[in-house]
Parts: structure tokens; C-alpha cells; sequence
């Protein structure tokens, strides 16, 4: 990871080391590069004709080998490095009144290199651009590197733009504290109270104080009304947010309940007789430190649900795709599952179960497929899609690629610190990179093909760091930095040009990470750009 480093410095540098080299090492970086003129890189600053001074071509070509011609014919060659000094020579064959151009001359005065290849062979002195003309102190090639067109870098405010106090916001890898709606509201869980930002007003409500019981996640459903609240007894509040009201609680889980998603598919299957209740259609999964993954569906009757069992250790991080085919699951057993939709008895598409590392595939079950909301199910045997085991720690970050379908990029812990992308389609690890620190959260840009990364401890690098990153490249963008604890918490703002990073330094901090939108016009629900400093609660 970059200590202080983004995109226009890391560029910066690039040109540096390029134009240096070029200027101490004029022969290899001559041969190295494609694009660079080899006449440009000799110590000679002009073609010889005759070896009339010879004491002074010692001292310019610098044991180069020089060619001296007197007629097409006839050649001389002195090896200035080795040879002594030499008196002047009378030409065999004097030339009177002939008329000899710069590029004949260029031609008969040949300066040869240490490979034996001619040093001014490209270009004569017809040519302003040689070197004898050159009035600079650094070689024309060096200003080729310095004057040649840079890529066009997005700058990124390195401050951020406001700040939120957030008193008992927890210092915790495992919970999932900060979630942004679709309606411009931040939810935060700051010890057993939830709290509601509007980015519109700057106003601040509580949601709830569950008293005796502290928030462990909290989740956004699609319409920016409900907000899922999981708690560390294992108890799901469902909050109808506009009433400010519990609307359901599920208490399917025995332990904290730290990772909530919400899937937005219509396709998802429901038991029949089972109504609606009100708009809500999304599908609510949660992982527990019982090791467990639920599936509820709100127009479902309180008892139906769907269990998965694959995990060994706490599930710290949960992702549908936007489709809702797919759903993404981090543990802290150091794995990535992914699970597909259709839940069939056997497990994955086909019925196969498909591990990355092992590449088997067992035989498709022939029993009856169960619903997605049986009454009671707790599914043991319903296997992974995909099983990753690249991991070397918790995988907490998980983050689905909006601009491309099955893209699926992961991050690792202490242990780890690297940022994986995949290919759910086919299994295949696509990318990865060190990161060199905690990946404690991941995001995809909205608007442009890049991805945030918080991170958190880090034994050799700069730590409590916000990146941005090129994808598929992986070059950074930005690295963003203020924090003084680890970076827990990430989420984006509906219009997808804002990101709010939280951390255990009790702080909830606001950058302009990203642009606008392209082709579309400026949604409602605009940050307020205040400076100051305010209190979440």
C-alpha cells in the first residue's frame, strides 16, 4: 500500500527515474526503449570527416570507434580509445570545388557505438532536432520523457469534507455499523442506539435504544424506508424508519448477528398462500456467529425461513449481486462461498458442488428440491457454488462489480491483506493484489471502474488508509487519509459520488471520491457540503 502516494505522484515519479536513468545510463536506456533515437545518446556532439585532430577526437568520442572517409572507396578507421596521438594525414584524393551536402556528410562520418552500431545514422545534420544544435544541459531524449503526454489523472480531494462525531461508535472487525439509503439517510449503530442522519438536513433522530442489548449491523432495504438492525443477543429488529416503529423481530440466530444483506430479485421463490405485506419484496439474509446464514422473506409468516450451513467460524461479511442470482459469504475461517439462488437440494448449478481449489464435482442429488422458504428448514446439506480458500484471514470485504456481471471482489485480513477479484461464472481467480495492510471493507464506484478499500492494521505500511484503485490495473487512484484507528466502516451515497468511512477513533468522515454520473442528470438527495464539524448524536 502507498504510503502517501496517489496516482499523479506515483506518474511523477515514473518520469523521474525515466529521465534520470536516461541521463546517467544514456547506452542501456538508448537500447531499452522503442521510442528513443540512438544517435541522441552519444557523447560525440558532431560527425568527423577527417582525423586532422585527433588529440581532441580522444577527448569527445570517448572510445568510440571513428569511420573517416575520403572517397566512396577508400576507408580509414582509428580506434581513439587505444591509439596515440597521430599527426595530420594528407587526404589520398583532394576534392576541389565539389559540392558536399549535410546529409553526405552525415553518411561518410560515421560514429560508431560499443555494439558497432552508428551512433548518428538516423538522423543528419539537416535536422534541427540533432543533438550538435541541442542548447540544453539534459540530452534531447530526457526532454522527449519529461515533454511526452502524461494520462489524464481524476484529482481527489485528500480532506475530507465534513466531519461526524460518532461517541461509542465500536472499534470492532466484525460488525457492520454505517449504512447509506437510497433516500440519502445515514443509519448508524453507536452502542445499543441507532441513529438517523439526513444528508439533506444535517438532522439527526434516534431510531431506537434496544437497553440491555448493543447493535452489531445494520442494513438499508432497497426503498430507503426499512432498516434491518441485527443485534449482539442475536435478535433482527425490522424498522419501518418513516413510522419509527419495529415492525418485525426474528430471533433466529444464538449468537451477535454482524453481517445483513438485502436481495432485490423478483424471481426469488415463495410457498404459496404466503401474501404480501405492504411494498416490501426484498429478501433479508443474515450471518451470525453461530456460523449460520438465514434467509427470510417479510411476506412470509414469522416462522418460514431458509438456513445455510458452510462456514466453521463467525460469517463477518455478506454480499448479494444486484441480479440476486448470487450471494457472497466472508468468514472468519479465512473463506469465500458463494451460493447460488436457485438452492437446489444438491448444491450449485446443476445440482454440483464446485470448490475452486479441489476443481470436483460430486453427483446431482436426486432428491426434491426444498423452496426457498420452507417453514422450519435448517438445510445442512445445501452446498456452496463456489468454496475460495485464497485467503489467509477473515474475509470481512466483499463487493460485487456493478459494471460487470459476475465480478466479485474480496479482501483479507491481517493475516492476508490482499484484494482478490473473481469470476463466479467459471471459478477463476481473475486479480489480486498486496495491499500490504488490513482490508477491512470494499466497494465498487458507481460511476467510474474503481474500487475503495479501508484498511486497518498494517506492520509495515501506512495504516488507517482509504484507497482508490484502478481496475483492472490496480494502480491507485488516491489514498486518502485522517483516521487514527482502523477504518471499519464504508458506505456510498445513492448517487455514488460521496463515500463515508468510519473508524474506532469515534469519527464518521465524508470524501468526494468520485464523479458524476455520466449521461444523467443530478439526482435529489445531495450531500449538504457544510465544513464544520457535527455530532451524530
Amino acid at each position: 500500500m502507498p504510503i502517501d502516494m496517489d496516482a499523479q505522484t506515483e506518474q511523477a515519479n515514473h518520469a523521474f527515474s525515466e529521465a534520470l536513468s536516461n541521463e546517467l545510463f544514456p547506452a542501456a536506456s538508448t537500447s531499452s526503449s522503442s521510442t528513443s533515437h540512438s544517435y541522441l545518446s552519444s557523447p560525440v556532439r558532431s560527425p568527423v570527416r577527417h582525423s586532422a585532430s585527433s588529440s581532441s577526437l580522444n577527448s569527445l568520442s570517448g572510445g568510440t570507434t571513428i569511420v573517416s572517409t575520403s572517397s566512396p572507396h577508400q576507408h580509414q578507421v582509428h580506434h581513439t580509445a587505444s591509439s596515440p596521438h597521430r599527426p595530420p594525414q594528407t587526404p589520398s584524393r583532394k576534392r576541389i570545388l565539389t559540392f558536399d551536402s549535410p546529409s553526405s556528410r552525415s553518411r561518410q562520418g560515421q560514429v560508431f557505438g560499443n555494439e558497432g552500431v552508428p551512433l548518428n545514422a538516423s538522423r543528419g545534420l539537416e535536422s534541427p532536432r540533432h543533438e550538435v544544435y541541442n542548447t540544453s544541459p539534459i540530452r534531447e531524449s530526457t526532454q522527449d520523457v519529461l515533454l511526452s503526454s502524461r494520462r489524464s489523472i481524476r484529482p481527489v480531494a485528500k480532506t475530507p469534507f465534513k466531519v461526524l462525531d460518532a461517541p461509542d461508535l465500536m472499534d470492532d472487525f466484525y460488525l457492520n455499523l454505517v449504512d447509506w439509503s437510497s433516500t440519502n439517510v445515514l443509519a448508524v449503530g453507536l452502542a445499543s442506539c441507532v441513529y438517523l442522519w439526513s444528508a439533506n438536513t444535517s438532522k439527526v433522530i434516534k431510531l431506537c435504544d434496544l437497553q440491555g442489548d448493543n447493535v452489531s449491523g445494520v442494513a438499508w432495504e432497497r426503498n430507503g424506508a426499512t432498516l434491518a438492525v441485527g443485534t449482539h443477543q442475536g435478535k433482527i429488529h425490522i424498522y419501518d424508519t418513516e413510522a419509527v416503529r419495529v415492525v418485525r423481530t426474528y430471533e433466529n440466530h444464538s449468537s451477535r448477528v454482524g453481517a445483513l444483506a438485502w436481495s432485490f430479485s423478483s424471481s426469488l421463490p415463495l410457498n404459496a398462500g404466503f401474501q404480501s405485506t405492504g411494498n416490501t419484496t426484498a429478501t433479508l439474509t443474515s450471518g451470525s456467529r453461530d456460523r449460520t446464514i438465514v434467509h427470510r422473506d417479510l411476506r412470509a409468516p414469522e416462522e418460514c425461513y431458509r438456513r445455510l450451513t458452510g462456514h466453521r467460524q463467525e460469517i463477518c461479511g455478506l454480499k448479494w449481486n444486484a441480479e440476486g442470482t448470487h450471494l457472497a459469504s466472508g468468514g472468519n475461517d479465512n473463506k469465500l462461498l458463494v451460493w447460488d439462488a436457485s438452492w437446489t437440494g444438491g448444491g450449485g448449478r446443476g445440482g454440483g458442488r464446485r470448490s475452486r481449489t479441489t476443481s470436483t464435482t460430486s453427483a446431482a442429488s436426486t432428491t426434491t428440491a426444498p423452496t426457498m422458504m420452507e417453514s422450519g428448514s435448517n438445510i445442512d446439506d445445501c452446498q456452496p457454488l463456489w468454496k475460495f480458500h485464497d485467503h489467509q484471514a477473515a474475509v470481512k470485504a466483499i463487493a460485487w462489480s456493478p459494471h460487470a456481471t459476475g465480478l466479485l471482489a474480496s479482501g483479507g485480513g491481517t493475516q492476508d491483506k490482499t484484494i482478490r477479484t473473481w469470476n463466479v461464472a467459471n471459478g477463476v481467480l481473475v486479480n489480486w493484489l498486496d495491499t500490504g495492510s488490513q482490508v477491512c471493507n470494499l466497494t465498487w464506484s458507481k460511476t467510474t471502474n474503481e474500487i475503495v478499500s479501508t484498511h486497518g492494521y498494517s506492520s509495515t505500511k501506512a495504516q488507517h488508509q482509504v484507497c482508490i484503485w484502478r481496475y483492472p490495473s490496480m494502480d491507485t487512484t488516491a489514498t486518502l487519509a485522517g483516521h487514527t484507528c482502523r477504518v471499519l466502516y464504508l458506505a456510498m451515497s445513492p448517487d455514488g459520488e460521496t463515500i463515508v468511512t468510519g473508524a474506532g477513533d469515534e469519527t464518521l468522515r465524508f470524501w468526494h471520491a468520485f464523479p458524476k454520473a455520466k449521461s444523467t442528470e443530478k439526482k435529489e438527495g445531495i450531500v449538504d457540503y457544510l465544513g464544520r464539524e457535527d455530532l451524530i448524536r
